[in-house]
C-alpha cells in the first residue's frame, strides 16, 4: 500500500495498489458522499416540519409532515437508518403534528 504525505494539509491518505480495491475506494466515497447528502436533506426536513409546528401553521405542517415522512421511508429503504429508527422519527413527528391539530 503506497502513502501519500500532503504537505500542506498534514494529512495521510493510503491509496490501494490492486485495481479493484482502487475501484472500490472511489466507488465507497462517491456511496458516503450520496448517504451523507440524503441523510442531510431527511434531517433538513425533519427540522421546517419542526418549524412550522413551533409557528402553529397547521396545513403547511401537514405538507411538511408528508414530505419529512417521505424523506425519512427513503432513508430506511436505502438503509442509511434502521426502519425501527424510522417508524420512531415517524411517530414523533405525528406526535408534535397531532398537538397543534388538537
Amino acid at each position: 500500500m503506497n502513502v501519500y504525505i500532503c504537505d500542506r494539509l498534514t494529512e495521510v491518505k493510503k491509496m490501494a495498489n490492486i485495481k479493484s480495491a482502487i475501484k472500490r475506494a472511489k466507488t465507497s466515497e462517491k456511496r458516503r458522499a450520496h448517504n451523507a447528502s440524503m441523510k442531510s436533506a431527511m434531517r433538513t426536513a425533519i427540522k421546517k416540519f419542526e418549524a412550522l409546528v413551533e409557528l402553529k401553521d397547521v396545513e403547511k405542517a401537514k405538507e411538511a409532515f408528508a414530505f419529512a415522512t417521505k424523506k425519512i421511508d427513503k432513508a430506511a429503504s436505502k438503509g442509511l437508518i434502521h426502519k425501527n429508527a424510522a417508524n420512531r422519527y415517524k411517530s414523533r413527528l405525528a406526535k408534535k403534528l397531532n398537538s397543534i391539530t388538537a
